[in-house]
């Protein structure tokens, strides 16, 4: 109730931009190319420390200015007309990361939203991150990329409030925190498995959901190529890509390999 009351609202009440307050527009042109990374493209990005486990990420834009301010705005405030063109800056990082079109009859690519808690579903009266992937998934489709969202993940045990806790103490935190929901392994069998979420600082999520998809019980489905022989179960798959619409500047790669500022909507960071 409270999701919906939130989008008839948006209908009839005065809009801002969600990256910086401009009245009258949902997102004002300068905020919306910081979301699609001011014309750089998604990137390989990397948190130092760099969590084992960890996936190849890349990500679009660093997390600062308008594009934190568009994040916190649907997130926690409610602003749920913003997951289409966050799904939009989504879908370009799940492209990148997937590679390049396999051809007619590709397998569909798999998104898999890192889990919310049903604590945080509720206060925020919606599920962000699975919001955008399937404004992602959307578009991927739209642009003639079969796609899906395949929500497998769930927490299994409490979760303390990620804010305020560092490298270490988010690894602690999540370690052990997720699980596969009953029967997800025989539908990631379906495609091309992207573990997706909007934000990463210190990586812990994304490397906490690639160690449990290692570990899902995956049947063998007649038809579907990556079995083992004689048609037997395998053991998990070796989880390689994931895609967010932000991270932390420091964690982009031009960062660390160049002498040069990274310039963000907002300043230098």
């Amino acid at each position: 109730m409270r999701g919906w009351w939130r989008e008839i609202a948006g209908l009839v009440l005065p809009v801002a931009c969600g990256g910086c307050g401009r009245p009258r527009i949902e997102l004002c042109p300068s905020c919306e190319a910081a979301l699609t990374g001011a014309g750089e493209g998604p990137r390989r990005v990397r948190p130092s420390p760099e969590p084992a486990g960890l996936p190849v990420v890349h990500a679009v834009a660093p997390y600062a200015g308008a594009v934190r301010e568009l994040l916190i705005a649907h997130k926690e405030r409610g602003a749920l007309t913003l997951a289409r063109p966050l799904g939009g800056a989504l879908a370009a990082a799940v492209e990148a990361a997937a590679g390049g079109v396999e051809g007619p009859g590709a397998r569909p690519l798999l998104l898999v939203p890192v889990p919310s808690s049903r604590r945080s579903v509720r206060a925020r009266g919606h599920d962000p991150t699975r919001r955008i992937a399937l404004a992602a998934a959307a578009r991927l489709r739209g642009s003639g990329r079969p796609a899906r969202v395949v929500p497998v993940l769930r927490q299994r045990r409490y979760v303390a409030d990620q804010a305020g806790l560092g490298a270490r103490g988010r690894l602690a935190n999540l370690s052990g925190a997720l699980e596969v929901v009953p029967g997800g392994g025989r539908l990631l069998r379906a495609g091309k498995v992207v573990l997706v979420d909007d934000l990463m600082t210190t990586g812990a999520s994304l490397a906490e959901a690639a160690r449990v998809l290692g570990g899902v019980h995956v049947p063998f489905i007649p038809g579907i190529p990556h079995g083992l022989p004689g048609g037997s179960a395998q053991r998990g798959f070796e989880q390689r890509e994931a895609a967010v619409i932000a991270s932390s500047p420091a964690s982009f790669e031009l960062n660390r390999n160049s002498p040069g500022t990274w310039i963000v909507a907002g300043g230098e960071r």
